[in-house]
């Protein structure tokens, strides 16, 4: 990976460190999505020196577990530790080698892709993908089906809604971490009290004209203009999809449409420099936090909605305790710590009351904690074929400009 801190002049580059270790919740995970100097700066601390290369393996772990930056719970006094995976060792005796070494999924895959496609191991027993990666992952052999007798907290706690999915009906190959949920969210002052409550808002309003960003984030924006034209993300057609940017073209050529961004939204929202745009829920939280002005709103006609999965990949050397791993966070009391260090939605049901216990105001946050009338809005993007993932990403990055 090519550091972005490379370019940055020493005070900056300390300035940008210390915004990402500093606090919890400085920067979420899905901002790290698309934040490429984010990504970049992870390689400058040793907290995440693993972000760099190929850092699977450990001789001397029990399980070896990749994740993305920032999407752990990290212990106040010392940056370096996440107290899950400590209580985790001590009730165990199970050490993990734990590594941040997930900036993309794309580009992830492209690193392991050539080892699975041999039938060869990894170096990793757990990775988080996104939804999308996870039903190629599955559709092309390269996990491995969970063992129920090692997984009953997970088989008990799993929340009705996540149960099953179209790739996978009945949780044989995944179990997910967090659920990330894209809503719309906007200045009140920079739209003089105007609340939009729809992406046709965002794609018509003369009110919002030239001030409004939507993702670049394909099956995220393209799955709520989807929803707002009336059509299910979930059973859409080419038609459909091609209605969907028709629609938004219009907008860019209107300059209705800012610009498309990835988690940098975050601070010309605040500013008011955007003042309406399709948002993550759990930059929300953050962006919310030191801007009182934004608002969100969850639009009638539902929000796009994803989940991020936990894979055993094939030939994974520890995959029993893998597994018991992922049942350790299958427990409320470990979910709701987890919850509230990265603020994203927990998968896991009954985690309310202990979330209390941690933090009133984050369990009764529909943004973390939603209720089952927002949560009913919610609808995933279903998974592509091959074909249509080409044809749909080049066409979304025509739209786009990348």
């Amino acid at each position: 990976m090519h550091s972005f801190l490379s370019r940055l002049s020493p005070p900056t580059r300390a300035a940008a460190v210390r915004s990402l270790t500093s606090g919890r919740g400085a920067l979420s995970r899905r901002s790290l999505l698309r934040g490429t100097a984010a990504t970049g700066l992870l390689a400058a601390t040793g907290t995440f020196a693993a972000a760099c290369g190929d850092s699977g393996g450990g001789s001397d772990a029990d399980v070896v577990f990749s994740n993305w930056p920032l999407y752990i719970d990290v212990d106040d006094k010392d940056k370096s530790k996440h107290p899950t995976l400590e209580t985790f060792t001590q009730q165990t005796g199970l050490k993990v080698k734990y590594t941040e070494d997930i900036n993309d999924n794309n580009e992830f895959f492209a690193k392991i892709q050539p080892q699975l496609a041999k039938g060869k191991d990894t170096k990793r027993d757990l990775i988080v993908l996104t939804n999308w990666l996870a039903a190629k992952m599955v559709r092309l052999g390269y996990v491995q089906k969970y063992n129920p007798a090692n997984v009953p907290n997970a088989a008990r706690n799993l929340d009705a809604r996540f149960r099953g999915n179209s790739w996978d009906p009945q949780r044989e190959f995944a179990y997910p971490w967090a659920e990330l949920s894209t809503l719309i969210a906007y200045n009140a002052k920079a739209t003089d009290g105007f609340r939009p409550t729809s992406v046709e808002d965002l794609l018509t309003n003369e009110k919002l004209k030239g001030k409004v960003s939507l993702l670049t984030e394909m099956r995220d924006t393209i799955g709520m203009v989807l929803l707002a034209m009336g059509k299910s993300p979930e059973k859409f057609t080419d038609d459909d999809f091609n209605a969907a940017i028709d629609k938004v073209q219009k907008a860019v050529d209107k300059q209705q449409i800012r610009r498309f961004t990835g988690n940098d939204y975050a601070q010309e929202l605040g500013s008011g420099d955007i003042a309406a745009c399709l948002a993550w829920s759990g930059d929300l939280v953050q962006i919310k936090a030191e801007h009182p002005e934004v608002e969100f709103v969850i639009p009638d006609h539902g929000y796009a909605s994803s989940t991020d999965e936990l894979l055993i990949p094939i030939k994974a050397q520890h995959k029993d305790n893998a597994e018991r791993l992922v049942d350790f966070y299958y427990q409320p009391p470990v979910a709701a710590q987890l919850v509230a260090s990265i603020n994203y939605i927990s998968p896991v049901s009954g985690i309310r009351d202990e979330l209390l216990k941690i933090s009133p105001d984050m369990a009764n946050n529909p943004l973390v904690l939603p209720t089952p009338e927002v949560t009913a809005k919610g609808h995933a993007v279903r998974a592509l074929t091959e074909d249509e993932e080409s044809r749909y990403e080049a066409a979304f990055a025509k739209l786009t400009g990348a």
